[in-house]
């Protein structure tokens, strides 16, 4: 039987590939003889980075940035050697679990981080960048990320936070032309326009520590900066309806009318880079899963597109979602593409022993190699 395991990160516990393992050790313990393939999965949020670069064979450069609050923190890239590829996580340059909740107010953070990332990744040789922009603390449009990458801002410090918005009286791009033989794929996770009532300042930023007042007055300020943009880059103000321009504070914006950035929906992106269509085709059985299935889970979110994936490719593939918690809200994945969900929890446990890597573990093995006996025991009756 051949069987495709792919999960997304059970944060807190296990990443995609470890807990991927686990599905397969559990499998294996009980019918060796099966094919089981391991794929990571993300969305191009927290994950992202350490998914594809483990599953592509890739390696992990690290680099010291300007984290969101201003100050040095520890970053990395994910390096793919044979296509020059870099992959970026901006939630690890700027992400919000990166600030105290005492500390968020998205005038006070900066996506310098993420430009100083890009930069070193092109001298490191990088000339395409598979970036993830989700989890983002910040909400300047790119104004700090493009700072790094050399653009220069009349009226802003050299290190530019959301409050500097404002102040921009004029925007000189011409630093970016180095980069003009660079492809860059953003991966988003959400796909708002850039300004207005469902724009990144009011949908997103109270999240990152905005209070009303503050949304509105960045919101003013994202819509001058985009329209001074045009005076720059002709075009750029009909970017600001694009979808996904307002990802990440405005960082989808900056992307694909500064650098020409394509915006995609995270998890097909990564789909296509990890190469698991070409394994669904012929596959009995996929096993996905993330350490809590509700009702966001069906709106979007990896296992969910995977699975749907999987059936249009092959509608006799069954699918199946494993998951730490599951919600009453998970039913409306049985609607669109998941034949059944699973917890794996055997017993009442404290959340803390639950989510031990140790016993996540073994709950996965166990509840897997249940499965498999099941689905072996229907498959080969007479």
């Amino acid at each position: 039987m051949k069987i495709v395991v792919s999960l997304d990160s059970f944060k807190g516990s296990l990443s995609s590939l470890e807990a991927g393992a686990a599905v397969r050790s559990g499998i294996l313990s009980v019918f060796p003889d099966d094919h089981v393939l391991v794929f990571p999965l993300a969305d191009g949020g927290e994950g992202t980075v350490d998914a594809l670069t483990s599953g592509l064979g890739g390696t992990c450069i690290s680099v010291t940035v300007i984290g969101p609050l201003g100050t040095k923190i520890h970053s990395r890239f994910g390096w793919l050697e044979e296509t020059r590829t870099a992959i970026i996580e901006m939630a690890d340059a700027a992400g919000l679990a990166l600030v105290p909740e005492s500390q968020r107010n998205p005038l006070q953070t900066t996506s310098y981080g993420v430009g100083e990332l890009i930069a070193a990744a092109y001298v490191h040789g990088a000339r395409h960048f598979l970036i993830g922009i989700g989890g983002s603390a910040t909400n300047d449009c790119g104004l700090g990320m493009l700072a790094a990458l050399g653009v220069k801002f009349a009226g802003v410090p050299d290190v530019p936070l959301g409050r500097d918005l404002a102040c921009v009286r004029s925007i000189d791009a011409r630093a970016l032309t180095k980069y003009q033989d660079c492809r860059f794929d953003i991966a988003c996770d959400v796909n708002p326009p850039l300004c207005g009532e469902t724009g990144c300042s009011q949908i997103f930023a109270p999240q990152k520590g905005a209070s009303p007042e503050v949304c509105a007055q960045m919101d003013r300020s994202i819509s001058a900066f985009a329209h001074l943009t045009e005076a720059a880059i002709p075009g750029a103000a009909t970017d600001m309806d694009l979808p996904g321009a307002g990802a990440a504070g405005g960082l989808g914006f900056a992307f694909h009318t500064y650098l020409h950035g394509t915006l995609t929906a995270g998890a097909p992106l990564v789909l296509r880079y990890t190469g698991i269509e070409r394994e669904l085709v012929d596959a009995d059985v996929l096993i996905t899963g993330e350490g809590c299935l509700d009702a966001q889970t069906a709106m979007g979110k990896a296992p969910a597109v995977l699975a749907a994936r999987a059936k249009e490719l092959n509608p006799r593939c069954l699918t199946l979602a494993l998951a730490g918690t599951c919600t009453k809200g998970a039913d409306a994945l049985n609607e669109q593409c998941i034949d059944a969900y699973f917890p794996i929890l055997s017993a009442p446990m404290a959340r803390t022993n639950a989510m031990a890597p140790a016993e996540t573990k073994k709950n996965l093995s166990r509840t897997s190699a249940q499965l498999l006996r099941l689905i072996h025991g229907v498959t080969q009756a007479p």
